[in-house]
């Protein structure tokens, strides 16, 4: 792994709220992402740049697990639920506003991470209303703004860099 500093933490939460969380939100967290963001809650990392695909981009935070901060994790999720592609668990921001996610479809087991860009994202229900798409159709719209990162929580943080 890179050498990685957070920065910033929230307080640090117990692994068993983090998993209580995941399951409140549907999903079975990874163990990886779950014994960091534990004890770095909505932290921010040095370095912080990623690539997706050729561009790069800049990590910004974890998302939190205190309840009070405007970037908890089961608001956020509820806030982007209805455009985001099912089975995607958005876990930080990037600086733009874009969110890094854990995508479970076709990855139960071991989610992989993406990278969901909130530009030009329809909520799925007015993508079917204003073009007349079946659901399945409008959730392969949606899908167009999600872009793979890394096969794991710790893959993507070895790709980190300055």
């Amino acid at each position: 792994m890179s050498k990685i500093v957070w920065q910033f933490a929230d307080q640090a939460v117990s692994e068993e709220y983090v998993k209580k969380t995941g399951s409140e939100l549907g999903y079975e967290l990874p163990e990886d992402y779950i014994e960091c963001v534990a004890l770095n809650n909505g932290a921010n990392v040095e370095p912080d740049l990623f690539h997706v695909g050729t561009i790069e981009k800049v990590f910004g935070t974890l998302l939190s697990y205190d309840q009070d901060n405007d970037e908890y994790i089961v608001d956020v999720f509820n806030s982007y639920k209805a455009a985001l592609p099912n089975g995607l668990v958005p876990f930080a921001f990037d600086l733009a506003g874009n969110l890094l996610c854990f995508d479970y479809k076709n990855h139960e087991r071991n989610p992989v991470i993406v990278f969901w860009e909130h530009e030009n994202a329809w909520e799925k229900e007015m993508v079917m209303k204003d073009e007349g798409l079946t659901e399945e159709q409008a959730e392969e719209r949606v899908r167009e703004n999600v872009f793979y990162v890394a096969a794991t929580f710790t893959e993507f943080l070895d790709k980190l860099h300055d």
